[in-house]
């Protein structure tokens, strides 16, 4: 009994989510200690809906039915990018926002990782392409087929990073203590 709860600890499964307002990709993978396998990656289609509060509704829909399916244990998220137009983030930050919401109200732990972060952790490099980032998850999930949509493996590499990092968020603040402690020079007292 006690060997099958030992089982049951090393047993998860990471949902991995690119946020998105016209195209959300999806992708799980199941761990086993430190192996880890494909259970399903995919996009949630956005672009057809034209009005914003209601791709926000599909959002929480499809992410809810994702959660209650797969029943993950784990959520992991990429961090929107800074870019220029602050409309197309506002609306990334709220698409974001509602896929988080839904897995916290099924009280599903979310860390979220910077986009070079995610492609350093599944390429060593924190600059490849969206093609590179593809081409190492099917070897390292040992799929064939290439997505016509690339977000599909976007989410899936910030799954396969947050295993990698074992849940340690690279953008999750640090404490006050912390940064006193590690930047005793910055501080006036």
């Amino acid at each position: 009994m006690a060997m099958e709860a030992d089982k049951v600890k090393k047993e998860k499964i990471i949902l991995g989510v690119d946020p998105g307002t016209n195209v959300m990709g999806y992708g799980l993978i199941l761990i086993n200690g430190q192996k880890f396998k494909l259970l399903q990656y995919g996009v949630i289609h956005l672009s057809k809906y034209t009005n914003h509060e209601l791709k926000l509704k599909k959002i929480f829909e499809r992410v809810s039915s994702l959660l209650d399916q797969y029943a993950p244990d784990e959520m992991a998220l990429e961090a929107p990018f800074y870019g220029k137009n602050i409309q197309s983030m506002l609306k990334l930050g709220r698409a974001q926002g509602v896929a988080m919401a839904a897995a916290l109200a099924k009280e599903v732990a979310i860390t979220e990782y910077a986009p070079k972060k995610v492609k350093q952790s599944v390429t060593g490099n924190g600059n490849a392409s969206k093609e590179q980032v593809a081409a190492m998850l099917k070897k390292l999930l040992k799929f064939d087929e290439t997505p016509k949509l690339l977000d599909a493996t976007d989410a899936l590499a910030v799954a396969i990073c947050h295993h990698f990092q074992n849940g340690k968020s690279q953008t999750t603040s640090k404490s006050w203590k912390a940064f006193i402690t590690e930047n005793p020079g910055r501080v006036k007292g």
